[in-house]
Protein backbone atom coordinates (compact mmCIF):
# COMPACT_ATOMS: atom_id res chain seq x y z
CA UNK A 1 0.00 0.00 0.00
CA UNK A 2 2.78 2.00 1.11
CA UNK A 3 4.80 1.37 -2.61
CA UNK A 4 1.31 2.23 -4.44
CA UNK A 5 1.05 5.27 -2.29
CA UNK A 6 4.70 6.82 -3.43
CA UNK A 7 4.28 5.76 -6.98
CA UNK A 8 1.09 7.34 -7.20
CA UNK A 9 2.69 11.07 -5.46
CA UNK A 10 5.36 10.38 -7.66
CA UNK A 11 3.31 10.39 -11.10
CA UNK A 12 1.62 13.48 -9.54
CA UNK A 13 4.68 14.92 -9.44
CA UNK A 14 5.80 14.37 -12.58
CA UNK A 15 2.19 14.96 -14.25
CA UNK A 16 2.62 18.69 -12.40
CA UNK A 17 6.20 19.05 -14.37
CA UNK A 18 4.94 18.83 -17.74
CA UNK A 19 2.09 20.99 -17.45
CA UNK A 20 4.25 23.31 -15.84
CA UNK A 21 6.92 23.06 -18.76
CA UNK A 22 3.91 22.94 -21.30
CA UNK A 23 1.84 25.76 -19.76
CA UNK A 24 5.47 27.59 -19.51
CA UNK A 25 5.93 27.32 -23.25
CA UNK A 26 2.90 28.37 -24.43
CA UNK A 27 3.89 32.28 -23.36
CA UNK A 28 6.96 31.76 -25.69
CA UNK A 29 6.22 32.09 -29.38
CA UNK A 30 7.45 30.11 -32.16
CA UNK A 31 8.50 32.42 -35.09
CA UNK A 32 8.59 32.29 -38.69
CA UNK A 33 8.98 34.56 -41.68
CA UNK A 34 6.00 36.75 -40.95
CA UNK A 35 7.36 37.88 -38.00
CA UNK A 36 9.69 40.93 -40.37
CA UNK A 37 6.91 41.96 -41.44
CA UNK A 38 4.36 41.67 -38.61
CA UNK A 39 6.85 42.67 -35.21
CA UNK A 40 6.58 46.33 -35.71
CA UNK A 41 3.56 46.84 -33.88
CA UNK A 42 4.91 45.05 -30.74
CA UNK A 43 7.59 45.07 -28.47
CA UNK A 44 9.66 41.53 -28.80
CA UNK A 45 12.37 39.55 -26.84
CA UNK A 46 13.57 37.21 -29.11
CA UNK A 47 15.88 34.16 -28.72
CA UNK A 48 17.64 32.95 -31.80
CA UNK A 49 18.93 29.41 -31.42
CA UNK A 50 20.04 26.63 -33.11
CA UNK A 51 18.24 22.99 -32.43
CA UNK A 52 22.07 21.54 -31.98
CA UNK A 53 23.34 24.08 -30.36
CA UNK A 54 23.89 22.83 -26.32
CA UNK A 55 23.65 26.50 -24.89
CA UNK A 56 20.32 27.15 -26.48
CA UNK A 57 19.33 23.60 -25.07
CA UNK A 58 20.15 24.99 -21.80
CA UNK A 59 18.58 27.81 -21.38
CA UNK A 60 15.11 26.52 -23.28
CA UNK A 61 13.30 26.07 -19.73
CA UNK A 62 14.62 29.77 -18.42
CA UNK A 63 13.29 31.01 -21.10
CA UNK A 64 10.37 29.42 -20.74
CA UNK A 65 9.94 31.04 -17.30
CA UNK A 66 10.66 34.27 -18.94
CA UNK A 67 7.85 34.13 -21.32
CA UNK A 68 5.48 32.71 -18.31
CA UNK A 69 6.57 35.59 -15.74
CA UNK A 70 6.67 38.32 -18.49
CA UNK A 71 2.85 36.99 -19.01
CA UNK A 72 1.90 37.08 -15.64
CA UNK A 73 2.89 40.28 -14.74
CA UNK A 74 1.77 42.12 -17.56
CA UNK A 75 4.24 43.43 -19.64
CA UNK A 76 4.08 44.92 -22.90
CA UNK A 77 6.94 42.88 -24.08
CA UNK A 78 5.79 39.50 -25.80
CA UNK A 79 8.29 36.83 -25.75
CA UNK A 80 9.50 34.48 -28.58
CA UNK A 81 12.16 32.07 -30.31
CA UNK A 82 13.17 31.99 -33.83
CA UNK A 83 15.33 28.95 -34.97
CA UNK A 84 17.83 30.71 -36.14
CA UNK A 85 18.90 27.86 -38.80
CA UNK A 86 15.62 27.58 -40.49
CA UNK A 87 15.07 31.55 -40.94
CA UNK A 88 18.95 32.27 -41.28
CA UNK A 89 17.97 35.34 -43.88
CA UNK A 90 15.89 37.08 -41.02
CA UNK A 91 18.25 36.32 -38.33
CA UNK A 92 21.14 37.50 -40.74
CA UNK A 93 18.99 40.87 -41.00
CA UNK A 94 19.31 41.56 -37.25
CA UNK A 95 23.04 40.97 -37.04
CA UNK A 96 22.87 37.27 -35.09
CA UNK A 97 26.26 35.52 -35.57
CA UNK A 98 25.85 33.14 -32.50
CA UNK A 99 23.66 30.85 -30.42
CA UNK A 100 21.88 31.76 -28.19
CA UNK A 101 21.32 35.81 -29.44
CA UNK A 102 18.41 37.51 -27.20
CA UNK A 103 17.63 40.70 -28.85
CA UNK A 104 14.90 43.14 -27.49
CA UNK A 105 13.42 44.63 -30.41
CA UNK A 106 11.51 47.86 -30.23
CA UNK A 107 10.43 49.48 -33.28
CA UNK A 108 13.59 49.94 -36.12
CA UNK A 109 15.84 49.77 -32.73
CA UNK A 110 17.37 46.16 -32.15
CA UNK A 111 19.59 46.08 -28.44
CA UNK A 112 21.68 42.69 -27.73
CA UNK A 113 21.28 41.26 -24.28
CA UNK A 114 25.08 40.66 -23.16
CA UNK A 115 24.27 39.96 -19.29
CA UNK A 116 24.00 36.64 -17.41
CA UNK A 117 21.33 34.20 -18.40
CA UNK A 118 19.50 34.03 -15.53
CA UNK A 119 15.30 34.87 -15.53
CA UNK A 120 16.12 37.78 -13.13
CA UNK A 121 18.49 39.38 -15.30
CA UNK A 122 16.96 38.79 -18.37
CA UNK A 123 13.85 40.10 -17.48
CA UNK A 124 15.24 43.17 -15.77
CA UNK A 125 17.03 44.16 -19.22
CA UNK A 126 13.30 43.83 -20.53
CA UNK A 127 12.02 46.19 -18.25
CA UNK A 128 15.27 48.36 -19.00
CA UNK A 129 15.33 48.70 -22.70
CA UNK A 130 11.63 48.51 -23.21
CA UNK A 131 10.43 51.34 -21.03
CA UNK A 132 11.76 54.99 -21.97
CA UNK A 133 15.35 56.18 -22.37
CA UNK A 134 15.54 58.63 -20.41
CA UNK A 135 12.72 58.34 -17.20
CA UNK A 136 11.92 61.44 -15.48
CA UNK A 137 12.41 61.38 -11.15
CA UNK A 138 9.32 63.90 -10.10
CA UNK A 139 9.77 63.77 -6.07
CA UNK A 140 12.77 62.81 -3.57
CA UNK A 141 10.67 59.63 -2.49
CA UNK A 142 10.84 58.55 -5.96
CA UNK A 143 14.59 59.27 -6.03
CA UNK A 144 14.79 57.49 -2.79
CA UNK A 145 12.71 54.70 -4.36
CA UNK A 146 15.59 54.23 -7.34
CA UNK A 147 18.52 54.37 -4.93
CA UNK A 148 16.79 51.31 -3.08
CA UNK A 149 15.92 49.67 -6.42
CA UNK A 150 19.54 50.01 -8.39
CA UNK A 151 22.71 49.81 -7.35
CA UNK A 152 23.93 51.97 -9.99
CA UNK A 153 21.85 54.59 -11.95
CA UNK A 154 22.92 58.03 -13.49
CA UNK A 155 20.76 61.41 -13.57
CA UNK A 156 20.54 64.41 -15.76
CA UNK A 157 20.41 66.97 -13.61
CA UNK A 158 18.99 70.66 -15.56
CA UNK A 159 17.27 71.84 -18.07
CA UNK A 160 17.59 71.58 -22.30
CA UNK A 161 21.69 71.84 -23.00
CA UNK A 162 24.02 70.34 -25.32
CA UNK A 163 25.23 68.14 -22.54
CA UNK A 164 21.33 66.67 -22.42
CA UNK A 165 22.25 65.85 -25.97
CA UNK A 166 24.99 63.76 -24.94
CA UNK A 167 23.45 62.40 -22.40
CA UNK A 168 20.80 61.53 -24.33
CA UNK A 169 23.16 59.70 -27.23
CA UNK A 170 24.96 58.02 -24.07
CA UNK A 171 21.73 56.65 -22.87
CA UNK A 172 20.43 55.57 -26.13
CA UNK A 173 23.59 53.22 -26.59
CA UNK A 174 24.34 51.56 -23.22
CA UNK A 175 20.39 51.72 -22.16
CA UNK A 176 21.76 47.49 -21.99
CA UNK A 177 23.18 48.17 -19.25
CA UNK A 178 22.27 50.40 -16.93
CA UNK A 179 19.57 52.93 -16.08
CA UNK A 180 19.12 56.89 -17.02
CA UNK A 181 17.13 59.37 -14.88
CA UNK A 182 16.31 62.96 -15.26
CA UNK A 183 15.70 65.11 -12.53
CA UNK A 184 15.09 69.14 -11.30
CA UNK A 185 18.23 70.22 -8.93
CA UNK A 186 14.81 70.26 -5.96
CA UNK A 187 14.73 67.00 -6.51
CA UNK A 188 18.29 65.72 -5.78
CA UNK A 189 19.08 64.70 -2.36
CA UNK A 190 20.15 67.96 0.01
CA UNK A 191 23.62 65.61 0.80
CA UNK A 192 24.69 66.39 -3.47
CA UNK A 193 26.80 69.35 -4.01
CA UNK A 194 26.97 70.61 -7.62
CA UNK A 195 29.59 73.48 -8.81
CA UNK A 196 27.53 74.30 -11.68
CA UNK A 197 24.59 73.65 -13.26
CA UNK A 198 23.44 71.27 -15.81
CA UNK A 199 25.24 68.43 -14.85
CA UNK A 200 25.31 64.30 -14.95
CA UNK A 201 25.54 62.21 -11.72
CA UNK A 202 26.01 58.52 -10.94
CA UNK A 203 24.66 57.19 -8.15
CA UNK A 204 26.47 53.82 -6.60
CA UNK A 205 28.51 52.42 -3.63
CA UNK A 206 26.04 54.62 -1.22
CA UNK A 207 27.59 57.58 -2.87
CA UNK A 208 27.81 60.13 -5.71
CA UNK A 209 30.41 61.00 -8.80
CA UNK A 210 30.09 63.79 -11.12
CA UNK A 211 30.70 64.02 -14.54
CA UNK A 212 33.93 66.67 -15.18
CA UNK A 213 33.96 67.00 -18.97
CA UNK A 214 38.03 68.04 -18.47
CA UNK A 215 39.02 65.14 -16.15
CA UNK A 216 36.58 62.25 -17.47
CA UNK A 217 36.64 63.01 -21.28
CA UNK A 218 33.71 61.71 -23.46
CA UNK A 219 30.63 61.42 -21.55
CA UNK A 220 29.51 57.92 -23.29
CA UNK A 221 33.05 56.59 -22.21
CA UNK A 222 32.91 57.84 -18.64
CA UNK A 223 29.40 56.70 -17.90
CA UNK A 224 30.78 53.43 -19.71
CA UNK A 225 33.58 53.06 -17.20
CA UNK A 226 31.00 54.33 -14.36
CA UNK A 227 28.34 51.69 -14.80
CA UNK A 228 29.85 49.01 -12.72
CA UNK A 229 30.00 48.80 -8.07
CA UNK A 230 33.56 50.02 -7.05
CA UNK A 231 34.04 46.46 -5.72
CA UNK A 232 32.65 43.30 -7.70
CA UNK A 233 33.22 39.41 -7.31
CA UNK A 234 34.62 38.94 -10.60
CA UNK A 235 34.20 36.06 -13.37
CA UNK A 236 35.52 35.69 -16.92
CA UNK A 237 32.29 37.23 -18.17
CA UNK A 238 32.61 40.83 -16.09
CA UNK A 239 36.33 40.47 -17.35
CA UNK A 240 35.17 40.51 -21.03
CA UNK A 241 33.04 43.60 -19.77
CA UNK A 242 35.47 45.70 -17.85
CA UNK A 243 37.71 45.19 -21.14
CA UNK A 244 35.40 47.80 -23.16
CA UNK A 245 36.00 50.54 -20.85
CA UNK A 246 38.28 53.40 -21.73
CA UNK A 247 40.59 54.42 -19.11
CA UNK A 248 41.64 58.26 -18.38
CA UNK A 249 44.36 59.26 -20.68
CA UNK A 250 46.23 61.00 -18.44
CA UNK A 251 46.90 58.32 -15.99
CA UNK A 252 47.20 55.68 -18.68
CA UNK A 253 50.75 58.36 -19.49
CA UNK A 254 51.44 58.57 -16.24
CA UNK A 255 51.58 55.18 -15.63
CA UNK A 256 53.31 55.15 -19.14
CA UNK A 257 51.06 52.50 -20.90
CA UNK A 258 50.42 54.85 -23.71
CA UNK A 259 53.34 57.21 -24.23
CA UNK A 260 52.15 59.76 -27.63
CA UNK A 261 49.76 62.48 -26.90
CA UNK A 262 48.16 61.91 -30.43
CA UNK A 263 46.91 58.08 -30.01
CA UNK A 264 43.50 57.10 -29.39
CA UNK A 265 42.82 55.78 -26.24
CA UNK A 266 40.70 52.83 -26.48
CA UNK A 267 41.64 50.84 -23.50
CA UNK A 268 40.19 48.63 -20.98
CA UNK A 269 40.24 50.22 -16.86
CA UNK A 270 42.78 48.27 -14.71
CA UNK A 271 41.07 45.53 -12.45
CA UNK A 272 43.01 45.44 -8.69
CA UNK A 273 41.74 41.31 -8.44
CA UNK A 274 41.87 39.50 -5.03
CA UNK A 275 42.60 35.57 -6.28
CA UNK A 276 41.72 33.64 -3.58
CA UNK A 277 39.99 30.34 -2.71
CA UNK A 278 36.61 31.15 -1.28
CA UNK A 279 36.23 27.70 0.35
CA UNK A 280 39.38 28.25 2.37
CA UNK A 281 39.11 30.01 5.09
CA UNK A 282 42.53 30.69 6.44
CA UNK A 283 43.52 34.01 7.74
CA UNK A 284 45.50 35.23 4.44
CA UNK A 285 43.17 34.46 2.19
CA UNK A 286 40.45 36.29 3.69
CA UNK A 287 42.85 38.91 4.68
CA UNK A 288 43.78 40.10 1.21
CA UNK A 289 39.94 40.11 0.06
CA UNK A 290 39.32 42.43 2.91
CA UNK A 291 42.35 44.61 1.97
CA UNK A 292 41.03 44.94 -1.18
CA UNK A 293 37.20 45.88 0.04
CA UNK A 294 39.10 48.71 2.34
CA UNK A 295 41.05 50.30 -0.32
CA UNK A 296 38.35 50.69 -3.29
CA UNK A 297 35.75 51.93 -0.15
CA UNK A 298 38.19 54.18 1.51
CA UNK A 299 40.20 55.19 -1.35
CA UNK A 300 37.54 55.19 -4.12
CA UNK A 301 37.63 59.63 -4.66
CA UNK A 302 41.50 58.88 -5.07
CA UNK A 303 41.39 56.19 -7.76
CA UNK A 304 37.53 55.32 -8.82
CA UNK A 305 38.47 57.25 -12.30
CA UNK A 306 41.37 54.50 -12.82
CA UNK A 307 40.17 51.45 -11.12
CA UNK A 308 37.92 48.52 -10.53
CA UNK A 309 38.33 46.73 -7.21
CA UNK A 310 37.56 43.18 -7.11
CA UNK A 311 38.23 39.50 -5.80
CA UNK A 312 38.24 36.11 -8.33
CA UNK A 313 37.62 32.61 -7.10
CA UNK A 314 40.03 30.40 -8.22
CA UNK A 315 43.33 31.37 -10.67
CA UNK A 316 42.11 29.06 -13.40
CA UNK A 317 40.72 32.02 -15.54
CA UNK A 318 44.21 34.18 -14.45
CA UNK A 319 46.23 31.51 -15.45
CA UNK A 320 45.45 31.43 -19.30
CA UNK A 321 45.71 35.53 -19.31
CA UNK A 322 48.90 35.45 -17.74
CA UNK A 323 49.72 32.01 -19.16
CA UNK A 324 51.44 30.86 -16.36
CA UNK A 325 50.71 29.06 -13.07
CA UNK A 326 49.37 31.91 -10.21
CA UNK A 327 50.08 31.26 -6.51
CA UNK A 328 47.04 31.89 -4.67
CA UNK A 329 45.83 33.95 -2.65
CA UNK A 330 47.57 36.79 -4.31
CA UNK A 331 46.53 40.29 -6.16
CA UNK A 332 47.06 41.06 -9.47
CA UNK A 333 45.78 44.20 -11.18
CA UNK A 334 45.23 43.66 -14.83
CA UNK A 335 45.03 45.57 -17.93
CA UNK A 336 41.70 43.45 -20.10
CA UNK A 337 41.98 45.67 -23.15
CA UNK A 338 45.70 44.91 -23.90
CA UNK A 339 46.03 41.32 -21.45
CA UNK A 340 49.10 43.45 -19.39
CA UNK A 341 49.68 42.57 -15.90
CA UNK A 342 51.32 43.55 -13.09
CA UNK A 343 52.34 41.37 -10.19
CA UNK A 344 53.28 41.91 -6.91
CA UNK A 345 56.80 43.77 -6.15
CA UNK A 346 56.20 43.54 -2.42
CA UNK A 347 54.56 41.32 0.71
CA UNK A 348 51.06 42.62 1.23
CA UNK A 349 50.52 43.07 4.94
CA UNK A 350 48.37 45.92 4.76
CA UNK A 351 45.89 48.92 3.46
CA UNK A 352 48.99 50.85 3.37
CA UNK A 353 50.98 48.59 1.08
CA UNK A 354 48.02 47.99 -1.27
CA UNK A 355 47.69 51.54 -1.88
CA UNK A 356 51.79 52.19 -2.61
CA UNK A 357 51.43 49.19 -5.37
CA UNK A 358 48.89 50.97 -6.67
CA UNK A 359 50.71 54.20 -6.74
CA UNK A 360 54.20 52.57 -8.03
CA UNK A 361 51.69 51.38 -11.30
CA UNK A 362 50.78 54.97 -11.83
CA UNK A 363 53.92 56.47 -11.66
CA UNK A 364 55.63 53.88 -13.73
CA UNK A 365 57.49 52.16 -10.90
CA UNK A 366 55.81 48.79 -11.28
CA UNK A 367 56.49 47.22 -14.84
CA UNK A 368 53.91 46.33 -17.12
CA UNK A 369 54.12 42.67 -18.30
CA UNK A 370 52.25 40.40 -21.08
CA UNK A 371 50.79 42.48 -23.45
CA UNK A 372 49.32 41.99 -27.26
CA UNK A 373 52.49 42.15 -29.04
CA UNK A 374 53.40 39.73 -32.12
CA UNK A 375 55.50 37.69 -29.66
CA UNK A 376 53.08 37.30 -26.77
CA UNK A 377 50.13 36.66 -29.42
CA UNK A 378 52.34 33.74 -30.70
CA UNK A 379 52.94 32.86 -27.20
CA UNK A 380 49.10 32.82 -26.79
CA UNK A 381 48.28 30.53 -29.30
CA UNK A 382 51.02 27.80 -28.64
CA UNK A 383 49.90 28.14 -24.43
CA UNK A 384 46.67 27.73 -25.76
CA UNK A 385 47.14 24.90 -28.14
CA UNK A 386 49.28 23.20 -24.96
CA UNK A 387 46.66 23.71 -22.85
CA UNK A 388 43.80 22.24 -24.51
CA UNK A 389 45.91 19.35 -25.25
CA UNK A 390 46.45 18.74 -21.91
CA UNK A 391 43.25 19.42 -20.60
CA UNK A 392 41.88 16.51 -23.06
CA UNK A 393 44.21 13.92 -21.77
CA UNK A 394 43.60 14.79 -18.31
CA UNK A 395 39.95 14.55 -18.52
CA UNK A 396 40.44 11.10 -21.35
CA UNK A 397 43.52 9.88 -22.12
CA UNK A 398 41.69 7.58 -24.82
CA UNK A 399 40.12 10.27 -26.29
CA UNK A 400 42.92 12.67 -26.54
CA UNK A 401 45.17 9.14 -28.49
CA UNK A 402 42.16 8.97 -30.93
CA UNK A 403 42.13 12.84 -31.11
CA UNK A 404 45.88 12.99 -31.94
CA UNK A 405 47.32 9.73 -32.32
CA UNK A 406 44.98 8.99 -35.77
CA UNK A 407 45.35 11.53 -37.27
CA UNK A 408 49.10 11.88 -36.74
CA UNK A 409 48.99 7.93 -37.63
CA UNK A 410 47.25 8.59 -41.19
CA UNK A 411 49.69 11.77 -41.74
CA UNK A 412 52.54 9.18 -41.18
CA UNK A 413 51.34 6.80 -43.71
CA UNK A 414 50.60 8.98 -45.88
CA UNK A 415 54.15 10.62 -46.15
CA UNK A 416 55.44 7.11 -46.01
CA UNK A 417 53.36 6.38 -48.89
CA UNK A 418 54.36 9.33 -50.97
CA UNK A 419 58.34 8.80 -50.29
CA UNK A 420 57.92 5.15 -51.22
CA UNK A 421 56.03 6.06 -54.46
CA UNK A 422 58.72 8.89 -55.94
CA UNK A 423 61.62 5.82 -54.56
CA UNK A 424 59.85 3.42 -56.74
CA UNK A 425 58.83 5.71 -59.80
CA UNK A 426 63.08 6.81 -59.71
CA UNK A 427 64.15 3.15 -59.95
CA UNK A 428 62.01 2.35 -62.50
CA UNK A 429 62.22 5.29 -65.03
CA UNK A 430 66.24 4.92 -64.45
CA UNK A 431 65.91 0.82 -66.16
CA UNK A 432 64.30 2.59 -68.66
CA UNK A 433 66.49 4.57 -69.18
CA UNK A 434 69.70 2.43 -69.12
CA UNK A 435 67.34 -0.13 -70.91
CA UNK A 436 66.77 2.15 -73.81
CA UNK A 437 70.08 2.98 -74.05
CA UNK A 438 71.18 -0.89 -74.06
CA UNK A 439 69.08 -0.94 -76.51
CA UNK A 440 70.72 1.69 -78.87
CA UNK A 441 73.80 0.67 -78.36
CA UNK A 442 73.54 -2.74 -79.48
CA UNK A 443 71.29 -1.51 -82.48
CA UNK A 444 74.32 0.35 -83.57
CA UNK A 445 77.09 -2.19 -82.97
CA UNK A 446 74.30 -4.92 -85.26
CA UNK A 447 74.37 -1.83 -88.03
CA UNK A 448 78.32 -1.68 -88.09
CA UNK A 449 78.11 -5.50 -88.56
CA UNK A 450 76.61 -5.76 -91.48
CA UNK A 451 78.21 -3.15 -93.33
CA UNK A 452 81.18 -4.95 -92.38
CA UNK A 453 79.79 -8.26 -94.25
CA UNK A 454 80.85 -8.66 -98.22
CA UNK A 455 78.22 -7.66 -100.75
CA UNK A 456 76.76 -9.82 -103.36
CA UNK A 457 79.27 -8.23 -105.33
CA UNK A 458 82.83 -9.29 -103.98
CA UNK A 459 83.30 -5.19 -103.08
CA UNK A 460 83.21 -4.30 -99.21
CA UNK A 461 80.90 -1.65 -97.82
CA UNK A 462 83.05 0.77 -95.80
CA UNK A 463 81.72 1.02 -92.34
CA UNK A 464 82.31 4.93 -91.83
CA UNK A 465 82.75 7.37 -94.60
CA UNK A 466 86.72 7.78 -94.73
CA UNK A 467 88.20 11.71 -94.94
CA UNK A 468 88.77 13.12 -98.24
CA UNK A 469 92.60 12.66 -98.77
CA UNK A 470 92.92 9.28 -97.88
CA UNK A 471 90.16 8.31 -100.97
CA UNK A 472 92.45 10.41 -103.19
CA UNK A 473 96.00 8.19 -102.01
CA UNK A 474 93.72 4.98 -102.34
CA UNK A 475 92.59 6.52 -105.80
CA UNK A 476 96.90 7.61 -106.96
Amino acid sequence: MAAWKSWTALRLCATVVVLDMVVCKGFVEDLDESFKENRNDDIWLVDFYAPWCGHCKKLEPIWNEVGLEMKSIGSPVKVGKMDATSYSSIASEFGVRGYPTIKLLKGDLAYNYRGPRTKDDIIEFAHRVSGALIRPLPSQQMFEHMQKRHRVFFVYVGGESPLKEKYIDAASELIVYTYFFSASEEVVPEYVTLKEMPAVLVFKDETYFVYDEYEDGDLSSWINRERFQNYLAMDGFLLYELGDTDLNASSLRECKLILPEDIPLHVGKLVALAVIDEKNTSVEHTRLKSIIQEVARDYRDLFHRDFQFGHMDGNDYINTLLMDELTVPTVVVLNTSNQQYFLLDRQIKNVEDMVQFINNILDGTVEAQGGDSILQRLKRIVFDAKSTIVSIFKSSPLMGCFLFGLPLGVISIMCYGIYTADTDGGYIEERYEVSKSENENQEQVEESKEQQEPSSGGSVVPTAQEPKDVLEKKKD
